[in-house]
């Protein structure tokens, strides 16, 4: 038993960095707690435990008396010199009553007392260890899968939780895989120890992997000012630099593409969006989606939803697998982004146009004016009879557009123009 205890303290304070002292500390209490149940009547008992040898006593305190009248508190003075020849009526002194089958009792009465302590001692261990750590990547093999698809992963020392919400659902792990991942928490357990909680979704994993790659980033010469990920699928990272001799995307990237490759390996072929970074909304939107020209651009009043509208061929890309792409770069904006493509705008803005000709409005009918245009515009559109917003508004684009002095582009600013200066009007009479 003895040796059992030794190997015990050798296996915890080795395998665990649980100090031998802290372990005895712990069974020294709950080996009291038994004592004093199983020895009744006893009083100062207290239990000592050899460090070396395992060896377990417990001892109590009987006070030197010249009549027994308690004996489970007392001790004549002739047994008190046996122990102590020193003693003199009204000392304390200490026997030991270890019983005998006080190794049983203790085992069932302690082994909760001690495991509970032991987690105590352990969480102390992991919270000295790791709570500094947090948003450091750390690696570890797979030591067990429960609860559907969490992993326990070894660090050593201590065992972590990966759990299954905290990786992307295109990774499948096997026991005995290495895992390298973000330290995401270290937080207590309701059984009173505590536990490491890793995470490969988080962004800041993606950011942590590229400080490691990127000297720059470590270095504080380029910075990530925003980062935006749907785990498995893509990152979008806006980065910018302190130095203006550094290109801050080619220094994520890396020669041939390097590092970023590097990182895309560890994220089993995650796709990543490096831009950079403007902390104009607009113009960060346009270096999101670059190389693709956004056509039309309109914010709401509350600056919480920007419209786009691009060409239909870019609409698949700007838009992405399952709205995926429109969706992070809103994220990373910080509004809410809506996408529309050009034939479908024009189809609706016909059609408000249309509607707008057919209203009983004296404005539809007043001489035509354009402000920020050239006057030869007006005077190409009055020569080709239309000279009000009304006759304006009655046809499409292709029909401005058979005017020499006009093309199609210019077409549809004019439309626009009118329609959006009518509006306005129709709501200040309003």
């Amino acid at each position: 038993m003895n040796k059992d205890l030794v190997a015990i303290f050798e296996y915890l304070e080795r395998e665990k960095g649980i100090k031998r002292e802290i372990i005895i500390s712990a069974i020294e209490e709950s080996l009291r707690v038994a004592a004093r149940k199983s020895i009744k009547g006893l009083i100062n008992v207290t239990v000592k435990v050899e460090p070396k040898t395992g060896n377990i006593e417990v001892i109590a305190q009987k006070e030197v008396v010249d009549k027994v009248t308690i004996p489970e508190e007392e001790i004549s003075l002739d047994e008190a010199r046996l122990l102590n020849p020193q003693a003199e009526i009204g000392d304390w002194v200490d026997i030991t009553v270890t019983p005998q089958d006080f190794g049983r009792i203790a085992a069932q009465t302690a082994r909760q007392i001690i495991a509970q302590k032991l987690r105590s001692a352990e969480r102390d261990v992991i919270y000295e260890e790791y709570r500094h750590r947090i948003n450091e990547i750390i690696s570890g093999s797979v030591k067990k899968i429960v609860r559907g698809a969490s992993l326990i992963v070894d660090l050593g020392k201590v065992e972590a939780i990966l759990p299954e919400r905290f990786y992307p659902k295109t990774e499948r792990y096997n026991i005995g895989d290495r895992v390298t991942a973000l330290l995401f928490e270290v937080r207590d357990t309701d059984s009173g120890g505590a536990e490491v909680i890793l995470s490969r979704s988080h962004p800041e994993f993606v950011k942590q992997l590229f400080i490691q790659e990127v000297p720059e980033l470590e270095d504080g010469n380029v910075l990530i000012e925003r980062i935006v990920r749907e785990p498995g699928y893509r990152t979008k990272l806006a980065v910018r630099s302190t130095d203006p001799k550094i290109d801050p995307v080619g220094a994520c990237v890396g020669v041939r593409g390097n590092r970023v490759k590097n990182i895309i390996r560890e994220l089993n072929n995650e796709k990543i969006d490096i831009l950079p970074y403007s902390q104009d909304t607009i113009q960060l939107l346009q270096n999101v989606l670059s190389p693709v020209e956004i056509k039309k651009i309109s914010v709401s009043e509350d600056n919480s939803i920007i419209s786009i509208v691009v060409t239909d061929e870019d609409y698949p890309t700007v838009l992405g697998k399952k709205g995926m792409n429109a969706r992070l770069t809103g994220h990373l904006l910080g509004v809410e982004l809506e996408v529309q493509r050009m034939s479908e705008y024009q189809k609706a803005m016909n059609l408000q146009r249309a509607h707008l000709a057919t209203l009983e409005d004296p404005i539809l009918d007043e001489p035509l004016t354009l402000e920020g245009m050239s006057p030869f515009i007006l005077e190409s559109l009055v020569s080709g009879g239309f000279d009000t917003p009304r006759k304006v508004l009655s046809v499409k684009p292709e029909d401005l557009s058979k005017i020499p002095e006009i093309s199609i582009e210019m077409a549809d600013k004019i439309l626009e123009q009118v329609r959006l200066k009518l509006n306005i009007l129709r709501k200040k009479e309003a």
